[in-house]
């Protein structure tokens, strides 16, 4: 388990920072995601105050994020209610 030491490039500031090997493609694509959702609210809404910009891809994250973990909760909970049938319908006939 090596680290490496890289820079990533964010609206017009580079960040060094270490990561494991294993995770330097998915932290490179992070960058890429967020430089691109900072052009497009930039394009989109004719923002140039890269602060506004950060928040607004922070904001977007965030939601994506949540929306995430209640498909996840959700799913989870379908899935516990079938299990539950499930051994309802086993117990029946044992």
């Amino acid at each position: 388990m090596s680290e490496l030491s890289i820079r990533i490039k964010i609206g017009n500031r580079e960040y060094p920072m270490k990561v494991k090997t294993e995770d330097e493609e998915r932290v490179r694509n992070a960058g890429k995601i967020i430089n691109e959702k900072i052009k497009s609210y930039a394009d989109q809404f004719g923002i140039d105050d890269l602060q506004d910009l950060l928040a607004m891809v922070a904001f977007d994250s965030l939601i994506g994020k949540m929306r995430s973990e209640e498909e996840i909760d959700n799913d989870n909970s379908a899935a516990s209610n079938k299990v539950s049938q499930l051994n309802s319908l086993i117990g029946q006939v044992i």
